[in-house]
């Protein structure tokens, strides 16, 4: 039974269940992910709001061989030095948003026996992600450059119900900002025009289980720490 329109017991336990389950796989098996089951994910995605219902995400989705291409292209890359992105990064982390980045990098490298000092072991590391962790299945995101910031947040927004999408159906996934860093690269090697902006990638398939890059789980802040209830 609904109340007031919300969801029945049972579909608020299955959302709660995919949003609590769901975690960045930093290492998969080479084994690709069906086609019906890809097209029902993206399908999924593209029930994602967006302002006005422009609808600006557009994906380039490589499977096989094509992976392999721009798996070997982009990392050769990255090895080599500095790329350009479309979209600027952060100015700084700074207080709470630098622990939160830092807890989660230490308890990555922590779970893959990493330690601080170890600087090329995180190098290493950090070039797994333009290895795309050995993912079978990669979704380039692209927003319309002429519709600026409000494009991006929603191919943002469009982001999570893939990556909810993907865990739902037991499929896993990672949204990478890395090879979007790298956006000249990217560009290049998939033929990308100019107005488009490269916003992110998601890497997709079937996670290695035992691998302990995907042991470890990020935290998350208390709802009361964000939400600023204001009744009056």
């Amino acid at each position: 039974m609904t109340t007031g329109g919300g969801l029945d017991g049972g579909l608020g336990d299955a959302l709660e269940r995919i949003l609590t389950e769901r975690y960045s796989c930093r290492a998969f098996r080479p084994d690709p992910v069906p086609r019906d089951l890809l097209d029902r994910i993206f399908a999924l995605a593209q029930r994602t709001p967006s302002w006005c219902n422009s609808q600006p995400w557009q994906v380039i989705l490589t499977s096989g061989e094509a992976t392999e291409r721009f798996r070997t292209a982009l990392y050769a890359a990255a090895s080599t030095g500095q790329g350009r992105a479309d979209l600027p990064g952060p100015q700084e982390y700074r207080g709470v948003y630098l622990t939160r980045r830092r807890e989660a990098g230490y308890a990555l490298y922590r779970s893959l026996g990493i330690e601080r000092e170890d600087h090329e072991g995180r190098r290493r590391q950090l070039l797994e992600n333009y290895r795309f962790f050995g993912a079978p299945h990669v979704a380039v995101i692209t927003s319309d450059r002429s519709l600026g910031p409000y494009g991006a947040i929603d191919c943002g927004a469009y982001v999570s119900t893939l990556l909810m999408a993907a865990q739902s159906l037991g499929v896993s996934a990672v949204p990478q900002a890395a090879p979007a860093m790298h956006a000249d690269t990217v560009r290049a090697h998939l033929g990308i025009p100019e107005d488009r902006v490269i916003v992110c990638v998601v890497s997709l398939g079937y996670a290695e289980e035992r691998h302990p890059a995907n042991a470890f789980r990020t935290g998350r802040e208390e709802p009361g720490n964000v939400v600023d209830r204001r009744d009056r």
